[in-house]
């Protein structure tokens, strides 16, 4: 899966005594990280996640170092939609999850932090029986947590960058033919801030 697990990173649900902490580390990953972001948007996703149905505090994550928030992440429930327009079922327990946002602060990028903190995550996952993660994100990192392009699934962006870039919009099952009856279309419209 990936090369080396760090020992040293701690990863535990957030609490609301994290949120503060959630957001400067959000805000600083995503100004100094990306050229599309400053982490606005980012921080307001992840508000809009813990609002709606969705949300699972049980899987969504920080990961400390020395006493310190250094990462966040969360997996929430998504319902596929059956057409591109979108058409989401009104259940909000899914047997898909979607993992974002994925953060890092700043000054602890390509440490192997992200690694750390996503393979514990995926290992949570796998253990309270869900059937598959979708993520949108860079394959070449991604591609090295065991996603693949969502499309070898069945399953097909509808919006973004993985329309230019397919391979950008990815999925990993949770057991070997987890997904196998699965299928649909990525469509965010539950959210005014993905």
């Amino acid at each position: 899966m990936t090369k080396s697990i760090r020992k040293d990173i701690k990863i535990r649900p957030e609490t609301h005594k994290d949120y503060q902490d959630i957001v400067s580390l959000v805000l600083h990953s995503f100004k100094e990280g990306t050229p599309y972001s400053d982490g606005t948007d980012v921080v307001a996703l992840i508000e809009e996640i813990r609002d709606s149905k969705y949300y699972i505090p049980e899987l969504s994550f920080v990961a400390e170092l020395e006493n310190k928030v250094v990462g966040h992440f969360m997996f929430s429930h998504f319902p596929l939609s059956p057409t591109k327009e979108g058409g989401h079922h009104n259940n909000a327990e899914t047997e898909i999850l979607m993992l974002a946002p994925v953060a890092v602060h700043a000054d602890h990028f390509k440490q192997g932090i992200g690694s750390t903190m996503l393979t514990q995550g995926i290992k949570k996952v796998k253990e309270l029986g869900y059937r598959g993660i979708t993520v949108e994100g860079d394959f070449n990192f991604y591609n090295r947590l065991s996603f693949e392009t969502s499309r070898n699934y069945d399953i097909y962006p509808t919006s973004g960058f993985p329309m230019e870039e397919p391979r950008c919009m990815m999925c990993q099952e949770t057991y070997p033919g987890s997904l196998t009856e699965i299928k649909g279309y990525v469509v965010y419209d539950m959210y005014y801030n993905a």
